[in-house]
């Protein structure tokens, strides 16, 4: 029973009910598979917890609740969670039970967050409204399993995988989007996942600071019904810009990105680049946009 218990922390009732009465079976061990990784980190909890010296107690309640929010979304779509590490969450899918519906689902429990934590700031009371999230999604080969001794239970995934969910998190922070996936969870998003679930665009082509490989990064986005501002044919408008900018044409991708809606932060990232250098790539420009921290 202490077992089963320390399991609900990490997993799904479907997957607990898949395991049967042996959560120790050797489903649970440590292998290598495909899995998609998803880095969740609450925003503004530095600022807060300052700002909260005097009612710790109280802040920490409020952070308990906004990872509950993120975990519950995790289970909810059938994910893993991992270590909760302060003010963020790890989660994962394709292991212990392989998945088709893997990156998939990531994205559900992604847009699902989001959500969450868009309804309130609607409502200026509630205990989350001043708080925001950022989440990094990647799908590849890595080690998940049962590690250590069996009490207490510690699950955990681990490998290339991870790090790079848990870089394309930290550039929510400078890309200015809530969730940002890499190359192969948005190809497979744009093939499998319906438009009325989520949509997804080309954000740049980057290196991110301290990697040898540039990466295509993408932002996962809402339904147009949930965003209306941001219709379809701005989205591809944008992706033009995109592909302007890759290509050199400054100018060209200027006019396209100056065309999105003034509260799409998504376009400041590009439009300062562009904008410092007079709307002209520079001789050199390879197509990849390096950033200068994490």
């Amino acid at each position: 029973e202490r077992r089963q218990a320390g399991y609900r922390q990490f997993f799904a009732p479907p997957i607990l009910a898949a395991l049967g009465d042996d959560p120790d079976a050797e489903l649970l061990e440590p292998r290598e598979c495909d899995v998609t990784v998803m880095f969740c980190d609450l925003r503004g909890f530095s600022r807060q917890s300052e700002e909260a010296a005097d009612d710790l107690l109280g802040l920490l309640d409020r952070v308990s609740r906004a990872l509950a929010v993120m975990t519950r979304s995790i289970h909810t779509h059938g994910g893993v969670t991992a270590d909760l590490q302060g003010d963020s969450a790890l989660g994962f899918w394709g292991w212990p039970l392989a998945s088709d519906e893997a990156p998939l689902n990531a994205c559900r429990a992604a847009l699902a967050i989001r959500a969450a934590f868009a309804e309130t700031r609607h409502q200026p009371d509630h205990p989350l409204a001043d708080f925001r999230m950022g989440i990094g999604i990647a799908h590849g080969r890595a080690v998940a399993g049962k590690i250590g001794a069996s009490e207490p239970v510690k699950i955990t995934v681990f490998g290339p995988v991870v790090n790079l969910a848990s870089r394309l998190e930290s550039m929510t922070k400078q890309l200015r989007v809530p969730i940002v996936l890499d190359e192969k969870t948005a190809e497979i998003a744009r093939m499998r996942l319906d438009r009325s679930e989520g949509r997804v665009r080309t954000l740049a082509k980057v290196l991110p600071y301290g990697m040898k490989n540039p990466v295509i990064v993408e932002e996962l986005l809402p339904p147009v019904d949930q965003v209306p501002e941001l219709t379809d044919e701005l989205l591809n408008e944008y992706e033009q810009g995109v592909a302007h900018f890759i290509a050199g044409r400054w100018d060209e991708a200027y006019h396209c990105l100056h065309g999105m809606p003034a509260d799409d932060r998504a376009q400041d990232f590009l439009m300062m680049l562009i904008a410092q250098h007079n709307r002209i790539a520079p001789p050199d420009w390879d197509g990849i946009a390096r950033l200068a921290a994490k």
